[in-house]
Parts: C-alpha cells; structure tokens; sequence
C-alpha cells in the first residue's frame, strides 16, 4: 500500500520518536491548536497513522497516550508516567521559549553508572540538564547524583559534546532539579537549581529581570547567574 506523509505527520512521528511517550492533549497543543476543531483533526490523524503501523497507543490512559512502534516499554508500565512528567516539562518551556538540541534520558558519558539526566537542552541560550524527581530521595542519594556530575565536570569529557559552541568558551550545563522537595545538596563547581516547575524558575527570573537583565536563582549554596533573556 503506498501512501504520502505531510511534513506535519512525519514531525509528529519524530516527536513521539524523541519523548517515547506523548499523550493526546499535548499533540494537540503543540501541532494542532491553530486548527478550528484540533481535537478532532488531531484524532483524526492519530487513528490514521496508528492504522498505517507508523505509531503505537494504549488506551490505558485518558486521553490516549502514543508510542513509537518499536517501543521497548509495556502499554501499562509506570515509564510512561516517566516519560509524560519529561514532555511536561519541556511543555513548560515553550510556553516561554522551544527549546533547541533536546535530547530525553541523556546519556552524555555513554557508560553505565555515568549520569543519565531526563533531558538535556538549551533554554535560552543556556544549556541545562534536568533531573525529573518524581519520588522523594534521601540526601544522601541526592548528594551522590551531584557527585556524578562533579567527577564529569573534571573529566573534561564535557567539552567535546556535540552542542558546545564553536565560536566561545565552552560551558557545562546547569543542573535544573524538579522536585516538590528541596534537598540540602551543594557543589562549589556546578550550578544547582531547584525548582518545583519551569514557571517557578521563570518567575524567579521575572522577579529578578526587574532589576537586572541576567536571572538570579537561588542554588543549595550561593545565588548563581543563569542567561535566560
């Protein structure tokens, strides 16, 4: 059977591709909301590329969430919530600005035992990796996450990624921690920001935009200086 993909079915493909699991509402937001009806076209096109094998789905969930077709997490595995907490996020910051060189579970080190962040981007013109906390840690557990970054910040290793730019310092990525808990974690070499959600780090720069072009954050330790004009 032969058939012709828009641009707009091939974005949405690589989209559920790249963040594993996307539900219903969030396609509709982020590819059909200028639409008149954009439940009904984003169903509409869901069903035929679900018909065609491009796509997975379970309805487990309401509305619908999306898979890709050689997705290697059950229908009703709690990865998925996993998953939907990371494109929440990135949600959040295109309210504000799309992210660019979005990478989901990255993998930076490419070794096991390595740092595996739930997303690396730039927001901003600033690159950050952003530890989704879902479940509460002990400290301990937190400090030792901090640590892994600290022993890739000496490794060097950083500097050669593909995203750092070709024509300045090269820079390491803030650590954006997500969580409901503020955990007594510290660093005298990397930046760590903790925030309950991209709105609450975007407010703070809000806040502090009245009086300087630069956003000041607090961190577990010293106010830090983050680009996010």
């Amino acid at each position: 059977m032969s058939f012709r993909l828009s641009q707009r079915d091939k974005d949405i493909i690589a989209f559920i591709n790249q963040f594993r699991a996307v539900d219903r509402d969030s396609l509709v937001e982020l590819f059909f909301k200028q639409l008149k009806s954009p439940v009904n076209a984003c169903n509409s096109v869901m069903v035929r590329l679900y018909r065609l094998g491009l796509i997975e789905r379970t309805q487990q969930y309401s509305p619908t969430v999306y898979l890709p077709v050689d997705a290697k997490i059950k229908k009703n595995s709690q990865k998925i919530l996993h998953f939907l907490s990371i494109l929440d996020v990135y949600k959040q910051m295109c309210a504000y600005s799309v992210p660019k060189h979005v990478i989901v579970e990255d993998k930076p080190t490419g070794q096991k035992g390595g740092i595996e962040p739930d997303l690396f981007c730039i927001f901003k013109g600033s690159p950050f990796w952003i530890e989704i906390q879902r479940n509460e840690y002990s400290e301990q557990k937190m400090q030792e996450k901090i640590h892994l970054y600290e022993e890739l910040f000496f490794s060097d290793e950083w500097k050669a990624l593909h995203w750092q730019p070709e024509d300045r310092a090269t820079i390491f990525p803030s650590i954006i921690l997500i969580t409901s808990v503020r955990y007594a974690v510290s660093s005298d070499h990397i930046r760590i920001i903790q925030v309950a959600s991209i709105h609450e780090l975007m407010e703070k720069y809000k806040s502090a935009g009245k009086q300087q072009n630069k956003a000041t954050v607090s961190s577990s330790s010293n106010g830090i200086r983050i680009n996010l004009t």
